[in-house]
């Protein structure tokens, strides 16, 4: 039963750690907590209904519904934060404002979809295989061999291209980047796309094996995924697949052993007791500031 259990959390965590990455990406580029990303991730699962609505054929809304949801990131950069960086904001009047924005997408969610609870397509299939003895969904193992190859796919972007080596000289210095040579506008929207992006993604894995979809669905969802940045450290990309992976584990666990009204609270007290340890989180590092 205990390793049945692992299994599932092991596959909603690695989802959680794609989400968990969106909050790093933005954070290590702009040291900002992007609160309107559990938004952003309920808006690619609609999205998605919304095209397979039209017949556009379940791979090809997806595909388009990635895309869009990554775009609708780059356009609360564009509308709503690039702005406030102009002006020189505090940073707590973008957080602020990404906690508002949050709200509208959430309640132009309703006002498109109602508020009530809706099917999502089933993806592929739920057939059980047995792995040593355990009960495995197929959307499961699916979860598992996209969030892992996404995962790979950005450590290759991040570490081993130009535009990976100019995200980290933003990360770095938007300033001095700027003075090199680097377009910084163009890297936090590409940033803002990939964050989007994968939380369309995570909303698709997620959905399709729960086959449901709801406009408040990323509230929960997002301050999750954001305990698992932080647990791991925030801007630390294998902190935050480190954190996703723990919070997954341990709410299925949790589930088992004290009930599923009790999985939700886990991760928070386990935030907690890390952070009361290592404030920076497991792999954060401390005394860090953007310049």
């Amino acid at each position: 039963m205990l390793f049945q259990q692992a299994l599932n959390g092991l596959a909603l965590g690695m989802a959680y750690s794609l989400i968990a990455l969106g909050y790093s990406l933005v954070f290590g580029i702009l040291r900002l907590v992007n609160f309107s990303h559990g938004a952003v991730y309920a808006f690619g699962a609609h999205i998605v209904i919304f095209l397979v609505g039209f017949n556009f054929g379940l791979a090809p809304a997806i595909l388009f519904g990635v895309v869009l949801t990554g775009l609708l990131g780059i356009l609360i950069d564009k509308l709503a934060l690039s702005p406030l960086r102009k002006k020189r904001s505090p940073a707590i009047s973008s957080l602020i404002t990404t906690i508002g924005i949050s709200y509208i997408i959430q309640n132009l969610l309703m006002m498109g979809f109602g508020s009530e609870k809706k099917p999502f397509p089933e993806l592929f299939g739920n057939k059980l295989l047995s792995v040593a003895g355990a009960q495995v969904g197929t959307m499961q193992l699916v979860m598992l061999a996209v969030s892992i190859l996404l995962l790979l796919s950005l450590t290759i972007l991040v570490r081993f291209t130009k535009l990976g080596l100019a995200m980290r000289a933003v990360e770095q210095s938007e300033a001095v980047s700027g003075l090199m040579g680097i377009n910084t506008n163009f890297i936090i929207g590409v940033t803002f796309f990939l964050s989007g992006a994968f939380a369309a993604i995570a909303s698709v894995l997620i959905s399709g094996c729960y086959q449901i979809v709801y406009p408040t669905m990323g509230f929960m969802v997002g301050l999750k995924a954001f305990t698992a940045a932080v647990l791991g450290g925030i801007g630390s990309f294998h902190g935050a697949i480190a954190g996703g992976l723990a919070i997954g584990i341990t709410e299925a666990l949790a589930a088992t052993w004290f009930g599923s009204a009790y999985r939700d609270s886990v991760a928070f007290i386990i935030l907690i007791l890390v952070l009361l340890v290592r404030p920076a989180g497991l792999f954060g590092k401390k005394g860090i500031e953007k310049v």
